[in-house]
């Protein structure tokens, strides 16, 4: 994203073809697989495969299946070691998604080649037993009205982000780049593109703190947050109030600051059900205990004026849950933050963060309530190429876990992080094709799926 200043993580190997595995020895007993042709290009296709185990908990599993064309090729797969000797695809779970509990799924993919037809497979096994079912769910049906119409006012329940019938929810969206520099990108039409045409759950509003940001005009900057939470309110959205301290990395260089700015925020927008509130993007070079001294100082400001409303908690090492300084979400499962009703952020970028990030967000998603309050689909710095696969592979665990994100950025910022090319702000068109880059236009397939929110 916008980490000028940011070292940039340990990086994991892509996801690719490797060898194959034998089979483990623990048994299947019943299984299903739901194999879904997401793209399709001339010569190449995207597909995502469902496996659900419908029998006794397996731990570790191999699907099995055969391309029913010549010429099909996987040439790269992700949440899985894939591999292919002819027309045969072996898919080896890999070790955050290995265990599959009765009823349990997990969501993998690949990106292949073709020529002449390309027919979708017909028969799957799982560690040998053949799987049964149908091969394709039918999609969610829409629930009528808006995410906060559905689902009202959130609340934590468990690990999970829970709506008004206290049931686990998914939010999608889009995060603003800095309101400083791109206000512009953010009016009546654009909002109503987010909501209307890539049916956005949530708008996140990136308040920079430092960098010619809230520093510089803390009135001006907390009154043009609050028209935005508006905005979000009016469309039926849930508003991300977003902290934004980068640099310095030590939230509490901005402790003050913060105190003042949640109490205005939180007084003003008490009465409204679609607000979350960060309390602080992405702490770096400072330890876990100094965030969560942060926290403890901020939180009880926010909750004097406003009881109900989730919070969420940056964590070390740029909101990594210290991944990317070398720690893991131990830290912060050993050390709670001494609050209710909050979630800790965990953010990432697919291009630099793979497998080992992926995995540290799998163990952590079973201990802590999580939300991924911004990600990108390339590299650390906010540029570089797309990485497809590995943001494929995190949006599908983000789905399976039903972990709530907001992608950097909704804007024209010159970095290929941006959903929007540039001089798309000065217009109206916020949504076609000739308006997104390939990052925007992946985003917006994603995020305008129909959502399934749970209601009883």
């Amino acid at each position: 994203m916008k980490r000028l200043f940011a070292l940039l993580a340990t990086f994991a190997t892509v996801l690719g073809l490797t060898a194959a595995f034998s089979p483990p020895a623990v048994a299947a007993t019943g299984c299903k697989v739901d194999y879904t042709v997401t793209s399709q290009w001339t010569g190449g296709f995207q597909a995502g495969v469902k496996i659900t185990n419908l029998g006794a908990p397996v731990t570790g599993w191999t699907l099995a299946f055969t391309m029913p064309a010549a010429g099909q090729k996987v040439t790269q797969g992700w949440n899985a070691t894939w591999s292919q000797s002819g027309s045969a695809v072996t898919v080896v779970g890999v070790d955050w998604n290995r265990t599959l509990a009765t009823g349990a799924a997990a969501d993998v993919g690949f990106t292949g080649t073709f020529t002449g037809a390309n027919p979708k497979p017909t028969a799957f096994t799982l560690n040998g037993v053949a799987c049964t079912g149908s091969l394709e769910e039918p999609p969610p049906v829409p629930v009528d009205g808006t995410p906060v119409d559905v689902n009202g006012q959130l609340h934590v329940c468990g690990v999970n982000l829970c709506n008004q019938h206290n049931r686990p929810v998914q939010l999608r969206g889009m995060s603003t780049h800095g309101i400083q520099w791109f206000d512009r990108c953010y009016n009546a039409a654009s909002l109503d593109a987010l909501a209307d045409d890539w049916k956005s759950d949530l708008f996140r509003i990136a308040m920079y703190v430092q960098e010619d940001g809230y520093e510089t005009d803390p009135a001006g900057f907390t009154s043009r947050v609050n028209d935005l939470v508006d905005m979000a309110e009016d469309r039926g959205m849930y508003a991300v109030i977003d902290f934004h301290t980068l640099t310095p990395g030590d939230p509490n260089f901005n402790l003050e600051r913060a105190k003042t700015f949640f109490a205005s925020v939180a007084a003003r927008n008490a009465g409204k059900k679609n607000v979350i509130y960060e309390i602080a993007n992405e702490p770096n070079g400072v330890s876990w205990s100094a965030v969560k001294n942060y926290a403890e100082q901020v939180i009880p400001v926010i909750r004097a004026a406003d009881p109900d409303a989730v919070v969420i908690v940056g964590t070390r090492g740029w909101s990594s849950l210290g991944v990317s300084d070398g720690s893991n979400e131990s830290e912060v499962v050993n050390n709670p933050v001494n609050a209710s009703n909050i979630m800790y952020a965990f953010h990432f970028y697919a291009a630099s963060h793979k497998d080992n990030y992926r995995a540290a967000l799998s163990r952590a998603a079973s201990q802590l309530p999580l939300f991924v309050s911004e990600f990108g689909t390339v590299s650390a710095t906010g540029g570089g190429a797309m990485d497809r696969a590995s943001t494929t592979a995190w949006l599908d665990l983000l789905d399976q876990l039903k972990i709530s994100y907001a992608n950097w950025t909704y804007s024209e910022a010159p970095e290929s992080s941006a959903a929007f090319k540039p001089g798309t702000c000065n217009g109206s068109d916020y949504s076609s094709s000739g308006v997104l880059t390939e990052s925007g236009a992946l985003l917006k397939s994603r995020i305008s799926t129909p959502d399934s929110f749970p209601t009883s």
